[in-house]
This record gives C-alpha cells, structure tokens and sequence, in this order.
C-alpha cells in the first residue's frame, strides 16, 4: 500500500490506469476500439485503466504510439501539457482516412466521390476545387 501511495505521490496523485484513460479519451479511443488496436480484450484496457500498480510493459510502446505520447507520459514520469494535448482534428476520422490511404487506387475512388458528394452538398471547397482556380 505505501509503495502505491509513493507512486501516485510522484505523479500528483494519479495513477497510470488514470492517465491511461485520460490520453485514451483525448486521442478519441473507446476502450473497445483501443483494445482492437492492441489485439487484446476490452476487460483488460478496463483493468489497466483502473487502480492497477503494474502497467502492461509489453503493451508501453504501442499505447504510447496509439494514443500520441511518450512512455514516460504515460508512466507519469514526464509531465504532458494539459492543454493541446489532443489536436483539434478528430482522431477518429483521421485514422479512417489513414485505413482508406491503404486501399488501392481503384478501391479509393468511391470513397472520394462520396466525400466529394458531401462536402459540395456542405457546400465545403475541395483540394480539387482548389487546384482549378
């Protein structure tokens, strides 16, 4: 119990599974779609969030490149900025489009006319739009 409370001490009383939920909230993850990610259950990205004293070591790398900081942000050994932590883009539809930059051309082509579609119904400017002016 002390050596729990020395942790949570030196991280201004958070503890990992709470700054875990924090940048997996900020990076737009549910817990169900963070766990698909890490190829593991949505019962252990709950237990890792909850007052766990052993972070996952084997999982440290691709949760920090998952939800966009350092090991040591997520350990609580360096401090991560409170505001800006999440970008103003929706991370969510980002990592759609980086799944739709990996389809073939062919694939990707309805995917642009429909967003094309949509965007002229929102009456939104398109790159295209742009390069003919």
């Amino acid at each position: 119990m002390a050596k729990r409370k020395m942790l949570m001490d030196m991280n201004n009383g958070e503890s990992f599974g709470q700054r875990l939920a924090q940048f997996r909230q900020a990076a737009g993850y549910s817990q169900r779609e963070l766990a698909r990610e890490l190829k593991i259950s949505q019962r252990m990205v709950a237990y890792y969030e909850g007052e766990t004293d052993y972070p996952p070591a084997h999982l440290l790398p691709l949760l920090a490149q998952l939800l966009g900081v350092s090991t040591d942000q997520l350990l609580g050994v360096d401090v991560a900025p409170t505001k800006g932590r999440a970008s103003n883009r929706d991370t969510r539809l980002w990592r759609r489009f980086a799944q739709i930059e990996k389809l073939s051309p062919a694939e990707r082509k309805p995917i642009i006319q429909v967003l094309d579609a949509f965007l002229a119904k929102a009456k939104l400017s398109t790159p295209d739009d742009e390069r003919r002016l």
